[in-house]
């Protein structure tokens, strides 16, 4: 882990990437938002408020476990989304 800086770099990065992937799906089908594009954008969302609200939190008692649990789960529910995009 080089810092929590970079840490949010790439949440947002990754979760933006999900986010323009998805409108490009979008795009690709018609272009019109459909009730599953906007549930993944909504979700892709949230995820990026829940992830750096825990990036955030000051009061850690081992800060190294803390944030690699919150690259873990960056990627698991990175994955989940791609996956989604993926099945549309």
């Amino acid at each position: 882990m080089a810092s929590k800086k970079n840490l949010k770099k790439d949440i947002n990065y990754v979760i933006g990437d999900i986010i323009e992937a998805t409108y490009l799906t979008e795009m690709a089908n018609g272009g019109k938002p459909t009730a599953a594009t906007d549930a993944i954008v909504e979700e892709a969302i949230s995820t990026f408020d829940e992830l750096i609200h825990r990036v955030n939190i000051r009061k850690v008692e081992d800060k190294k476990a803390h944030f690699t649990q919150i690259n873990k789960d960056l990627e698991s529910k990175a994955l989940g989304l791609i996956e989604k995009i993926n099945s549309l």
